[in-house]
């Protein structure tokens, strides 16, 4: 029997250009620097660990003459955490659908909603909690306004990746029977990306809790205060 022919696979490697080959070195330049600048001692690490050792033994068992407070400011941390993600949600959505590009009203407002919630993304949390602290005051309000800023920026990107990968279907035909654009939002594409749009938030709720136990520490209230009393 002769043997069927086989199929020609391609090649395993091909060899880089050499904007490639100058990209990666110019890589691995910055990278040596870096970790050059990052200050990393493995003799200062190892120095260390009976330090780690004594910290971790201090630890244990926890001090309970401040567990009452201690309860009190972790409720507002997780109720901070709370309002200031659904809110931003909430405003997540609207922002959302405008920014993605299978749904917006014109190309300029998706490119200015889409530089708006960069921008709000690129700003750190301390930084909006500096500005809202010196704008209304010390407490969990300055705290809850940073938290909804850092959903927004974090969310809104999401939900329109989100809905911009929906299949096209649906909605197409929901327009070829005379749907409205808001009936086939509401009716087909957030249905289909529901999945994603509910996982994005319960990240974000997880992130706004990390965050606002930091917050605290410029006075935006919550478990963050009671940390900075304790350093």
């Amino acid at each position: 029997m002769s043997e069927e022919p086989r199929a020609s696979l391609p090649g395993r490697w091909t060899s880089p250009s050499w904007r490639q080959s100058l990209l990666f070195a110019a890589f691995v330049v910055f990278f040596a620097w870096s970790l050059s600048a990052a200050g990393i001692s493995v003799p200062q690490f190892l120095r260390g660990l009976p330090n780690m050792a004594v910290i971790a033994k201090d630890m244990v068992p926890p001090a309970t003459d401040r567990a009452l407070p201690l309860m009190d400011a972790l409720l507002v941390t997780f109720q901070m955490a709370l309002v200031g993600t659904l809110i931003g949600i909430v405003l997540s959505l609207p922002l959302a659908v405008l920014m993605a590009k299978n749904y917006t009203p014109h190309p300029a407002i998706r490119t200015a909603i889409r530089g708006a919630v960069s921008f709000i993304r690129t700003v750190p949390d301390l930084a909006w909690a500096l500005f809202f602290v010196a704008s209304v005051g010390l407490g969990p309000f300055a705290g809850t306004l940073t938290l909804i800023m850092d959903t927004v920026g974090f969310c809104a990107r999401f939900f329109a990746e989100a809905i911009e990968e929906v299949d096209e279907g649906p909605p197409e035909a929901l327009a070829a029977m005379g749907a409205s654009r808001t009936a086939i939002i509401v009716c087909a594409a957030l249905p289909m990306s529901l999945p994603s749009l509910i996982n994005s938030s319960l990240f974000s709720c997880e992130k706004a809790v990390r965050s606002s136990v930091v917050l605290g520490l410029v006075g935006a209230g919550g478990i963050g205060a009671e940390l900075a009393i304790a350093m």
